[in-house]
């Protein structure tokens, strides 16, 4: 059994309050939108090269502390060490021992792409043995299917990869979309990613799905072109790899993008414009796929 303690704060004073709470021996600690479950939740989308935002306006640090912490005096140490005058409002619930595999496990079932294509946890069975079925566990690396965007791409492969087609997955993650072309028909695939850790994961994803996929880092050479490119990152770094992305798709063929809220798309029309021209094929909760075709 553990303490879970809510504190209300405003973003001036969360982040402060987290450290201090960590110093003072919370055994962990999170910053969270006061209002997440209302009309007044603001959801958040850092990436690289994005303007910093502040934190939610009405935020909540939620501290998990040993059962026999005296919660009154941990927080009124806390306060007076950040400058506050007084304890801000502040709640104890606690937390029950559990079985945090099981209750982990429990949160991610199989995920249906399309009729042809599902992605399922190793831990359960495969919901449509006809059916491509992609082995996949929630990792250090993004991609399980469960995000819009990761949706989006996967739907767009299962409607537009033919056999024998190569295919660049840029920002391949745990490989979830080299993966799933390579199973489904592609034949010369390849997965680059910036982070080793990601590379790792991919390769074992692979090994796992019994497919090939060759995974480069970023910074290796990539000199050649391929019938399908599709890149699953973030709004700013696809803008900045425009050139390079376009470079790699042969003539003839196409480009999808990912990672792009409906409204950065413009943004990332205007930036490839000069290369290819993309539009938006399809929207998933606030998300959209851009594609487009080089001639």
């Amino acid at each position: 059994m553990w303490l879970s303690v809510s504190v209300q704060t405003d973003p001036a004073q969360a982040e402060a309050l987290s450290d201090a709470l960590m110093e003072l021996g919370a055994l962990s600690v999170s910053v969270e939108d006061a209002d997440a479950g209302t009309e007044r939740e603001r959801p958040q989308f850092g990436e690289p090269g994005s303007e910093l935002v502040p934190l939610w306006q009405s935020s909540r640090v939620i501290a998990l502390l040993q059962p026999e912490t005296d919660v009154a005096a941990l927080l009124g140490a806390a306060a007076e060490a950040v400058g506050l005058d007084a304890l801000p409002p502040w709640k104890v619930d606690q937390v029950e021992e559990q079985n945090w595999v099981q209750l982990t496990q429990a949160q991610f079932d199989p995920i249906k792409i399309t009729d042809r294509l599902w992605i399922v946890p190793s831990w359960h069975e495969e919901p449509d043995p006809a059916a491509i079925n992609l082995v996949l566990d929630p990792g250090m690396a993004f991609g399980t299917g469960s995000h819009p965007t990761t949706f989006l791409c996967l739907s767009w492969l299962c409607d537009t990869v033919q056999p024998g087609e190569s295919l660049l997955d840029y920002g391949c993650g745990s490989g979830i979309l080299a993966i799933a072309a390579a199973r489904l028909g592609a034949g010369r695939v390849v997965g680059v990613d910036i982070d080793d850790q990601a590379l790792k994961a991919a390769a074992d994803n692979a090994v796992r799905n019994d497919v090939e996929i060759h995974l480069l880092h970023s910074s290796q050479p990539l000199a050649t072109q391929f019938h399908r490119v599709v890149a699953n990152i973030l709004t700013n770094p696809l803008c900045v790899l425009a050139p390079l992305l376009a470079g790699r798709v042969a003539p003839g063929g196409s480009l999808a993008l990912s990672g792009v809220l409906e409204t950065q798309a413009q943004q990332v029309i205007a930036a490839y414009a000069p290369f290819i021209a993309l539009s938006v094929a399809r929207t998933h909760e606030g998300w959209v796929l851009l594609t487009g075709q080089k001639p």
